[in-house]
């Protein structure tokens, strides 16, 4: 008969009850998988799809409560039946207070049995439809995040993420903070095969280092002191889906280490436990450190950087793609006036100060500032009131310059004096901050203070 009823373990510490029950039910169209003891049903349910487990209550080491304990906390959608010969009522209560789909007393009447296990499979089914259904929204809105960009060095990146999309080689983005690096890691993990399951992201930088392994791993109860309760580790949580580590180059030379072996044995033991569960899942890393150099100062394993760095995926700072900047602005203008529920739009000498801008916090100091000036904007146009301080000095500093230079007289002043007057109208805007200054004339701190002692 073919399998077509769903694929049941059948956990029992006699191999002959195995056997049976196992026969019995692939008779009737079941699929079936035998583990004689908790540690290798474990295993089995982490390699196997498992749509139901059937288990023995008493057995030797670790007993079906145990078992079930850790279906509970790591496979919640997963029914467990109890089988066993020594049933009680107060066992089978509690059996099925915790959450336990069903409890029989050896030997079953295996027509309830069947029928209770098309009920548990049937449940299994529908929470995996609506588990599917959830995904696709997420699937949906993501795609909704486009990549946007004219430069030829974003195209690339967009052609890149289109063929290694599928692959499952682990890549590295490397750019300043601010460049995208998260929405090109969703980009590759929506766009995969692995798109139905979890995209995970952790920001390793946020993290306290006395905390990311057991983030990371997870724990069990026990572990140490405050751990009340067992905890699954953000690698079980991107169980066939995607992993990102955001500032990767953060974590700690010891934490590497534990790191890589995970990379190359594929496997995890939680803190307090020395079971080891496979895990499986695509690892795409992020940067905004020289990792070569880090590697060469001692901060970074050059064996990690080798495994993580399959592909790298290069993001140019937003002042290297001022082409793409009206791009980005219109698509952040659309999503702004969406939600906020307004038409507000943004004329041409704004835009042009937008693209003249030095945007030290890339794409997310834009974002930001079109968030804030669509919300704070009273009229159908964004002014220059919208505009934070550090883009009206910008246009301050400018009509300073501007005005100078249309009064300029070359019998009166001197280019030095020019210049002279510039760096002080840069200096009261930022109230003598030099560095801000500096940015103000589009100059280095370095090429500022030159100016500063030729003057004196």
């Amino acid at each position: 008969m073919i399998d077509t009823r769903g694929n049941v373990l059948i956990v029992d510490d006699e191999p002959n009850a195995i056997k049976v029950l196992s026969a019995i039910l692939s008779k009737a169209g079941y699929k079936t998988s035998g583990a004689e003891n908790v540690e290798r049903a474990i295993n089995m349910i982490h390699e196997i799809d498992i749509d139901t487990i059937i288990t023995d209550l008493k057995m030797p080491g670790r007993d079906g409560i145990e078992l079930f304990e850790y279906v509970k906390n790591n496979f919640p959608d997963l029914p467990v039946i109890f089988l066993t010969a020594y049933g009680t009522v107060e066992s089978a209560v509690n059996a099925m207070t915790c959450g336990a789909f069903y409890y029989f007393i050896k030997p079953p009447d295996y027509t309830k049995l069947k029928s209770i296990l098309d009920r548990a499979i049937e449940q299994r089914n529908l929470k995996r439809e609506l588990s599917y259904l959830r995904s696709r929204l997420v699937d949906n809105n993501s795609r909704e995040i486009t990549i946007l960009g004219e430069n030829p060095e974003i195209k690339k990146v967009i052609d890149t993420i289109e063929s290694i999309k599928n692959s499952e080689c682990s890549v590295l983005i490397s750019g300043e903070t601010g460049t995208g690096k998260e929405l090109i890691a969703r980009s590759l993990h929506f766009h995969s095969t692995r798109k139905d399951k979890p995209f995970v992201a952790v920001n390793c930088a946020a993290i306290p280092k006395e905390l990311i392994e057991s983030e990371l791993f997870g724990y069990e109860r026990g572990a140490f002191t405050g751990a009340t309760s067992r905890r699954i580790g953000r690698f079980e949580e991107a169980a066939g889906g995607t992993i990102f580590l955001d500032e990767i180059g953060e974590l700690e030379l010891s934490m590497q280490a534990k790191l890589l072996r995970v990379l190359q044995e594929k496997e995890i033991e939680r803190l307090g436990s020395n079971t080891k569960i496979k895990v499986n899942f695509r690892l795409i890393s992020s940067t905004n450190r020289d990792l070569q150099r880090e590697v060469k100062e001692g901060r970074f394993r050059e064996d990690l950087l080798y495994r993580i760095n399959v592909v790298e995926i290069k993001l140019p700072p937003l002042r290297d793609r001022k082409e793409d900047i009206p791009l980005l602005v219109s698509g952040f203008i659309k999503e702004f006036n969406l939600r906020e529920g307004k038409t507000v739009i943004i004329p041409e000498d704004i835009m042009n100060l937008l693209i003249d801008f030095h945007w030290p916090g890339n794409i997310r100091q834009l974002r930001n500032v079109i968030e804030r000036a669509v919300v704070i904007s009273r009229g159908e146009r964004i002014t220059i009131q919208d505009l934070p301080e550090e883009l009206k000095g910008t246009v301050e500093v400018k009509r300073r310059l501007d005005r100078v230079i249309t009064s300029f007289d070359s019998d009166l002043k001197t280019l030095k004096e020019l210049e002279l007057e510039a760096v002080k109208d840069a200096l009261r805007l930022s109230n003598g901050n030099k560095s801000k200054a500096a940015k103000l004339l589009g100059i280095s701190r370095k090429a500022l203070y030159k100016k500063l002692s030729v003057s004196h």
